[in-house]
């Protein structure tokens, strides 16, 4: 079990840099090829009155973001060069609200989904949506880099927010790679008298013995929420522990063939300090 196909997410923000060097961080340890996707947004055609806007304003518009997207391109090939990874580089264009899918259909062809914490400011595709599509819509795990940090990956110590869910093994199974690499491996079980028969006599116990089938040592913190917020339980927990890295199962639904997140996972990616590994 490896990782040797990864998908990361570019645009022209500042934080893109971070994001492909996660990726390229990845690819070098495990001798992955990455591919580096653009998504350009195409304006919106149709005047007030009903009208189509000339066709020429869509071209030069298409024409600068793909100038645009090829400036970010370049800086990648460049970086992977150096570090002797492979990488192409592909950009994807649709009307707005179907950029999620088009990134869906190209990210279930990698192994690991690279993209970055929602930026209410960043221009394009709508990034919550993106979060969402590539842990719910992929059948890949989802890498998500906060918007500022540090990022350290491979990461040395790695947090597993376990609750017993399916969702929660998905994310065990699917970060194995990078669980297998770790120094420490922490599995934090919130309020475990009020999860009841999903853990048995010994909650955790059964997932340490698994861990340890892979050699990963893993050991367990239990914490009660005391009415408090559990994601902001689970980032000071990952802030205690000196985390690099959070695995957690990823939740949602689907509504009116929308996408909608559960609220710990919205709240994880929303307030999110360090790297996140959402899988559903």
């Amino acid at each position: 079990m490896s990782i040797k196909d990864l998908l990361v997410h570019v645009d022209q923000s500042p934080a893109t840099a971070t994001r492909l060097d996660a990726a390229l961080d990845l690819g070098e340890r495990f001798g992955a090829h990455v591919t580096a996707l653009h998504l350009i947004a195409e304006p919106f055609m149709r005047s007030m009155a009903g009208y189509h806007l000339p066709a020429d304003i869509l071209k030069e518009h298409l024409r600068q973001a793909e100038a645009e997207a090829e400036q970010v391109f370049a800086q990648a090939r460049e970086a992977a060069e150096h570090r002797g990874i492979s990488l192409d580089a592909r950009a994807e264009s649709g009307s707005l609200d179907r950029l999620p899918a088009l990134f869906a259909r190209n990210a279930r062809n990698a192994d690991l989904v690279i993209v970055g914490e929602p930026n209410p400011e960043a221009g394009g595709a709508d990034e919550t949506l993106l979060v969402e599509a590539a842990f719910m819509d992929t059948g890949r795990p989802a890498l998500v880099i906060p918007q500022a940090g540090a990022v350290k990956l491979p990461p040395e110590r790695i947090m597993i927010a376990w609750d017993g869910s399916r969702e929660a093994a998905r994310a065990v199974h699917d970060s194995m790679p990078l669980l297998r690499l770790a120094e420490e491996v922490v599995i934090l079980i919130v309020d475990a008298s009020k999860l009841g028969p999903r853990f048995g006599q010994t909650p955790g116990a059964g997932i340490v013995a698994h861990l340890g089938r892979h050699e990963v040592a893993a050991r367990i913190a239990q914490v009660q929420s005391g009415g408090s917020a559990i994601t902001d339980l689970i980032l000071a927990e990952a802030k205690s522990a000196g985390a690099d890295l959070i695995v957690m199962g990823g939740y949602g639904h689907s509504r009116l063939r929308e996408l909608m997140l559960g609220g710990v996972t919205r709240h994880m990616i929303e307030r999110m300090t360090l790297p996140v590994l959402l899988a559903h």
